[in-house]
């Protein structure tokens, strides 16, 4: 309750702009969650990174959760995770040419990226629906199908870090991590459930798992094994929710074993003694080690991972997609935004959306 009553307070004056939010002249889009971790905003801030790089000049900005640093800062291949955070760092190395920076002060960073020689022409705001400092363009929210946020409750007792009725906010809303088919009647419940307005879009995201890459690919000899019956696995991850990995796994070998990790965990040497450990007690010769992109990026800087460990080290990559072919849809709404507020901004008119 007292919790609530502050994100509450906090939000009432952002409502009646004693709290300010800046509008800048570029479009900006946000993508963010009112749950604690595991929704896919990495991947969503991925896939509208790739659908607009083409085209635009294309910017990512994110707080760098967990980095031991401060400030505004560009993220480079050569960065270390302690340095600008492992959502960043994972970003910056699936798009090298990207502009990616950290800064927990938004408004600050824009302005910085803003004032280089090569200024973006789209801001891609990761992990920012909370941050109402901004106004963006486009605020996009997401929500776990199998934990939707109408379901849930405010910290500490559930997961939501303010009130379900905040999804008002968000002009796009989508219900991420969907199985492969989701039945009409399931579509007209959630989106009752989720009390759809008028100016809002709603769609259905799945998760679509890629083939296993090394994660140190300087030591790993072609070919790289598959997913099969035989093969003995160890799943180490340091996520929120390893349940859709772990799912992937199980429908292509039984044997598996599971090393979880909290969310965003920094890996020691005493984590990599429990994963030799782990993985030497296997008997089985055909084995690996299987991790996730954004674990990948934070074992990649450590030094005490033995070469055994290095060589059977592999990483699942992931993309997302939307069901009943609305992924069309929805990047037309994304590049017609861009297109028409790129050099002119002009804040969200719900009225052109619906």
């Amino acid at each position: 309750m007292i919790y609530g009553i502050v994100i509450g307070v906090r939000n009432e004056l952002f409502s009646l702009r004693l709290l300010s939010s800046r509008e800048f002249d570029v479009p900006i889009i946000s993508v963010g969650n009112i749950t604690v971790g595991g929704t896919g905003k990495t991947p969503h801030t991925e896939y509208l990174a790739e659908l607009l790089k083409t085209n635009f000049k294309v910017a990512v900005l994110s707080r760098g959760y967990k980095r031991k640093t401060r400030g505004f800062l560009l993220v480079e291949p050569t960065s270390k995770v302690r340095e600008v955070g492992d959502e960043p760092m994972q970003i910056k190395l699936k798009f090298s040419k990207l502009l990616v920076a950290v800064d927990s002060n938004r408004v600050r960073g824009i302005k910085k990226l803003l004032a280089m020689r090569e200024k973006p022409t789209v801001i891609l705001l990761d992990d920012a629906f909370q941050h109402q400092y901004v106004t963006p363009g486009i605020n996009i929210l997401l929500t776990d199908y199998s934990r939707l946020i109408t379901q849930d409750s405010l910290l500490p007792y559930g997961r939501l870090r303010e009130s379900a009725s905040n999804k008002s906010r968000a002009t796009i809303i989508i219900v991420t991590k969907c199985p492969s088919e989701i039945k009409p009647i399931d579509e007209r419940i959630i989106t009752k459930e989720l009390e759809i307005r008028p100016y809002q879009n709603l769609y259905f995201s799945k998760i679509n798992y890629g083939t296993l890459i090394p994660v140190f690919p300087d030591l790993v000899e072609a070919p790289i094994p598959e997913i099969s019956e035989g093969l003995t696995v160890l799943m180490v991850t340091g996520i929120a929710n390893p349940l859709p990995l772990l799912e992937h796994i199980k429908h292509q070998t039984h044997d598996i074993h599971e090393l979880n990790f909290p969310d965003h965990h920094q890996f020691i040497s005493k984590d990599i003694d429990r994963i030799q450990r782990k993985f030497t007690s296997f008997q089985n010769e055909n084995k690996i080690i299987i991790t996730t992109e954004k674990d990948m990026v934070r074992f990649r800087d450590m030094t005490s991972i033995s070469d055994q460990i290095r060589q059977r080290m592999y990483y699942i990559p992931l993309k997302i997609s939307f069901l009943n072919n609305a992924g069309k849809e929805f990047d037309r709404k994304i590049l017609s935004y861009v297109k028409e507020n790129k050099g002119n901004f002009n804040f969200y008119s719900s009225s052109n959306w619906v």
